[in-house]
């Protein structure tokens, strides 16, 4: 669990380190060979930590008694209003991800302040997640998944809004920690509403449908953004859609909570 709280953690630096090296290699390079260098980096750095690092034994199976099919909790209303809360969520979260640099420009700023803008938001996601085991002390699961996703809302339509750098910079920040929060969120919310028992399958249920909305939401915002003529009005609508979220969040409690 350390380890995994170490790389959680240290995953969130992502953004922070690489936007900005993004930058200022296509300042001195063509976009294709920008991507051949950030992929070579990547394997040099990925291949390695897996092959060396992915060899320690599975943990013991504990299998829990009296716990629902997974069949119905699939089909059930909380479950459902789950998955939809987090893909909407999650959608409107990537696509600040993809969309706040032309957000930027659109506003006059230079490729320079939006990769630190965009990577100081990665570094707001470290914040979120080493603050999340106080949110999970003090607020139960699902208001808790209320407020971050309201959180997400809330600083993606103030991305719209604002138009100061330090102002933008400052919400980039707070929507990185929201985002941060998310993650944990995310990973927690099976267990949390119907025990670990059938943790990988409903688990399977819940992911597939967020990463494709998390895949389709920076076309998603282009889309938008080119229909309604400019970057600010789509991170405002984007906003909505998070809220719808939010909203779909309240109603993710299940009858019966297993532990």
């Amino acid at each position: 669990m350390r380890a995994l709280t170490v790389l959680t953690l240290v995953a969130g630096f992502a953004s922070t380190v690489f936007a900005p090296l993004t930058a200022a290699l296509s300042a001195q390079m063509d976009w294709w060979k920008t991507y051949l260098v950030l992929a070579l980096l990547m394997a040099a750095i990925t291949i390695p930590a897996h092959f060396f690092g992915l060899r320690r034994p599975w943990p013991a199976v504990h299998t829990e008694r009296d716990v629902q099919p997974p069949t119905s909790t699939v089909r059930s209303g909380a479950f459902l209003a789950l998955v939809a809360a987090f893909a909407l969520a999650g959608l409107a979260s990537y696509a600040v991800i993809a969309n706040l640099v032309p957000l930027m420009a659109e506003r006059g700023f230079g490729t320079g302040a939006a990769a630190v803008t965009l990577g100081l938001g990665g570094a707001g996601q470290v914040l979120g997640r080493l603050g999340y085991r106080t949110l999970v002390q003090r607020v139960g699961a699902v208001p808790r998944a209320v407020i971050v996703m309201a959180g997400v809302a809330g600083t993606t339509a103030l991305l719209g809004t604002v138009t100061a750098l330090a102002a933008m910079v400052a919400v980039a920040v707070g929507a990185g920690i929201m985002r941060g929060i998310m993650t944990l969120l995310q990973a927690t919310a099976v267990t949390e509403r119907w025990g670990a028992a059938h943790y990988g399958h409903l688990s399977a249920y819940l992911n597939a449908p967020i990463m494709i909305a998390t895949a389709v939401g920076p076309f998603v915002g282009a889309f938008v953004a080119s229909v309604l003529g400019g970057y600010a009005a789509t991170f405002v609508v984007l906003g909505g859609v998070a809220a719808l979220g939010a909203l779909l969040a309240a109603a993710s409690r299940p009858a019966v909570v297993r532990g």
